[in-house]
């Protein structure tokens, strides 16, 4: 389906409303001048952490151990991380070594 010019402005007008609206809503409702509410503080304590669990399980919720490969690409790039991030302490470091060394190992070794 094609969208006529005008349909495509309409449609780019409203993502844009929303994304400005979504954006700026934050200021608005936390103003500066006020205290950030302690339910705020807690979500932004814990959701990163729930995020990457989730992230993870995500990941890995096709992974099958009863045929082959058995996960091993999976595995050995979790342990990369794992080593990259124990070594490093650099988590862009762990997630895009880990990315790499999962790429070259299904596209090359287990094919």
């Amino acid at each position: 389906m094609t969208l006529t010019p005008t349909q495509t402005l309409i449609t780019v007008a409203v993502l844009v409303l929303g994304t400005v609206i979504t954006r700026a809503m934050p200021f608005f409702l936390f103003p500066p001048n006020r205290e950030t509410p302690a339910f705020v503080m807690y979500l932004g304590r814990v959701l990163p952490y729930a995020v990457m669990g989730l992230l993870v399980v995500f990941c890995l919720k096709g992974v099958t151990v009863t045929a082959a490969p058995y996960g091993l690409p999976e595995l050995i790039a979790i342990l990369c991380i794992l080593v990259l991030h124990l070594w490093k302490n650099n988590i862009l470091l762990s997630i895009g070594g880990g990315t790499i060394i999962y790429m070259l190992l299904v596209q090359h070794f287990f094919i």
